[in-house]
């Protein structure tokens, strides 16, 4: 009896934990619900996969193929060995166009030892290679008869490209740009491809001629894949080569060689983009110079008048100071515009919403918060730009500010944005509710005592913001079937009591908490020995963890369960009760429905006072079980125990049957 007090002091002082309201969640088909939590307990717990293996079902039961994509990689990585999370990635992959992860894994697992997943990968492999060998085959064949056709080389490209053969990828994307060099996305996937393979002289070419160009969206890929410094002369040379026709980059060489002090080759790069471009102001401006520096004021003259009596009168401007000062440099002015003639356009700045995304997408979460914030700035009533910041904000783990913009997002007119939002938001509101109310009960038998008893709590607490604190007001209940009440001294069989009580806990920290309650205790029976209503005052430290298969994993697997409380309570005379309870096993695989684990006990009780009553040892094997259709935190247990009295001879057999269940609102 006296262990069953114990445990319910220190149970008491414990939440359900976020995973197990997530399955209650799930039981009751809030999936919403279900997510923020799962999310919640793997911010505490982040290699625990059968929660996020778990979640990434529960994000599949509501369409969002792509996050529950990343979960079940998460857990691939985590686990190398859970074989059918790396198959549902893989499915995922293909599924949402990421064809080369998803070959990449299926070519990996068609080598499992496992004869099941073996054969599925195999043929999912078989599925996913057979159309790109098709199409690669059709592609050349086509090319056999038109070697200029464009298509047919894009195509095989990029049917090459998924199958990692970079080299064959590479050749015909570069076919194809020769072919039409206006679709600049080509120079970045030729790009791609030489890097792929090693040869990084041509990428860097290909990025660079692709970053000097007027598609916006190919320059940003091209400067986002060059390296970090400033290209080499050699790199440019093999860029015009891709582009002889690129203004911009024969230009900047030109600049490069008078940078470095190579006015020869300056001079020769500027005549030969005057003869692409006879009408480049700037070009015209500095070769001039260049001519006047060696004194060939014949050639550079013409030149010089024609920028003089041109329209870009700030271009002119600057040419006469230079002039007069005799510098030969004529450095671009950072205020001025491009020349019109060629038209070289500057790359456009991106919209702030743009630069977001971007960020975002490349995990630049800060970069993404300032680019969005300016955004929402510039159009408040943006209800995707709330909604952005919202997701940036949670993964910032600032949930407090990310909720007032999905609160923003969820009253907007796009029924998707509302949809997402509205998710959201439900998934991170109870986390940031000011009160939490949670009630669980622990009704049990013992044979050791020929007892029934039940234990249960209400409680309700708040939350004091970010401090570690949270103040709680709580209604208990302790009472037995009071058949066998004349075996010992009242004091040691249960309270018979509703205790009505308040206390303050810490947040629960890696499985460690402390705790403290003051209340009264109000007897529903009439004791001789003790009145109607009496002072209770309890409080202690208490660590839990478990490792392993838990009762609710999809697979079976070992378990460890491990826990410790110090309980100060003032019924026991103002007695320091320490115990600890540990259990090994096996999570069993499911059958019909039915969840259960074997394992063994090993539990210790003592005391500070020392108490014949209050110090043994019990041993023996533990089972517990459930049903898929009970609520995800009901578990019923079965315990046969010897246990063994550490100061008094003698020792005992119990079997205890107990029925656990929470829920938290």
């Amino acid at each position: 009896m006296f262990l069953f007090g114990i445990a319910a002091a220190a149970l008491t002082a414990q939440n359900p934990s976020p995973a197990t309201r997530a399955y209650d969640a799930l039981k009751e088909k809030d999936y919403d619900q279900a997510i923020g939590l799962f999310r919640d307990a793997l911010a505490a717990e982040p290699k625990r996969t059968d929660w996020r293996r778990q979640l990434a079902y529960t994000l599949l039961k509501t369409g969002e193929t792509e996050a529950a994509r990343d979960q079940f990689g998460e857990v691939f990585a985590i686990d190398a060995k859970d074989e059918h999370s790396a198959l549902e990635y893989a499915f995922l992959c293909h599924e949402t166009k990421r064809t080369i992860a998803a070959r990449r894994v299926f070519a990996m697992l068609s080598q499992s030892s496992d004869a099941k997943v073996k054969a599925t990968a195999t043929q999912a492999l078989r599925n996913v290679e057979e159309p790109l060998v098709a199409a690669i085959e059709r592609c050349r064949r086509s090319l056999e008869v038109n070697p200029a056709d464009y298509s047919a080389h894009v195509d095989l490209a990029r049917a090459a490209e998924t199958r990692e053969d970079t080299k064959l990828a590479a050749a015909h994307y570069l076919a194809a740009w020769k072919l039409k060099p206006g679709d600049r996305d080509l120079l970045v996937d030729y790009g791609r491809m030489a890097r792929a393979v090693g040869d990084l002289s041509n990428a860097n070419a290909a990025f660079l001629a692709a970053s000097r160009g007027e598609a916006a969206r190919a320059a940003e890929a091209g400067i986002d894949l060059l390296p970090p410094r400033y290209p080499y002369a050699d790199e440019f040379y093999r860029a015009i080569q891709l582009e002889p026709g690129n203004i911009a980059l024969r230009r900047e060489l030109g600049f490069l060689f008078l940078a470095i002090g190579r006015q020869k080759e300056a001079e020769a790069e500027f005549e030969t983009l005057l003869q692409i471009a006879p009408g480049d102001l700037l070009s015209l401006a500095q070769l001039g110079l260049l001519r006047l520096a060696r004194n060939d004021t014949e050639r550079a003259m013409p030149l010089i008048e024609q920028v003089l009596q041109s329209s870009d009168e700030a271009l002119a401007r600057r040419l006469r100071e230079a002039l007069t000062s005799r510098q030969v440099a004529l450095p671009r002015p950072r205020e001025e515009k491009p020349p019109p003639a060629p038209k070289v356009v500057e790359q456009p700045k991106l919209p702030p919403k743009t630069m977001g995304d971007r960020s975002y997408d490349a995990g630049n979460l800060k970069d993404a918060l300032r680019f969005y914030s300016a955004a929402l700035e510039e159009n408040p009533q943006d209800q995707e730009i709330n909604l952005k910041l919202g997701f940036t904000y949670n993964m910032l783990k600032d949930d407090a500010t990310a909720i007032r913009y999905f609160d923003a997002a969820r009253r907007g007119p796009n029924a998707r944005i509302r949809g997402d939002a509205s998710r959201a938001y439900r998934n991170i509101r109870p986390s940031l509710a000011r009160f939490q109310t949670t009630l669980w009960m622990l009704p049990m038998f013992s044979t050791r005592w020929h007892e029934a008893f039940t234990y249960g709590q209400l409680k309700t607490e708040l939350k004091l913001g970010k401090l570690p604190l949270r103040p709680y007001a709580s209604v208990r209940f302790v009472g037995d079937s009071q058949r066998a009440a004349g075996a010992l001294g009242p004091g040691y069989l249960s309270e018979s009591s509703f205790i009505a009580g308040v206390g303050v806990a810490t947040i629960p920290w890696h499985g460690l908490m402390a705790w403290s309650e003051a209340g009264n205790a109000i007897r529903y029976k009439d004791r001789s020995d003790i009145g109607r209503m009496t002072p209770d005052y309890r409080g202690g430290v208490s660590y839990a963890r478990r490792w392993g298969r838990g009762i609710l994993s999809e697979n079976p697997g070992l378990f460890l369960e491990n826990t410790n409380d110090a309980v100060y309570l003032s019924r026991f005379a103002w007695n320091l009760l320490l115990y600890t309870q540990n259990r090994v096993g096996y999570k069993l695989p499911d059958w019909h429905g039915l969840q259960w684990q074997a394992g063994w006990n090993m539990n210790l009780t003592t005391d500070r006072k020392g108490e014949a009553w209050a110090n043994f040892i019990d041993t023996g094997p533990a089972f517990r079980f459930r049903h898929r259709q009970l609520p995800s935190s009901m578990v019923v247990s079965v315990d046969l125990l010897r246990g063994t009295y550490l100061r008094q001879s003698g020792g005992y057999y119990d079997i205890r049957i107990g029925v656990w269940y929470a829920q938290t609102r």
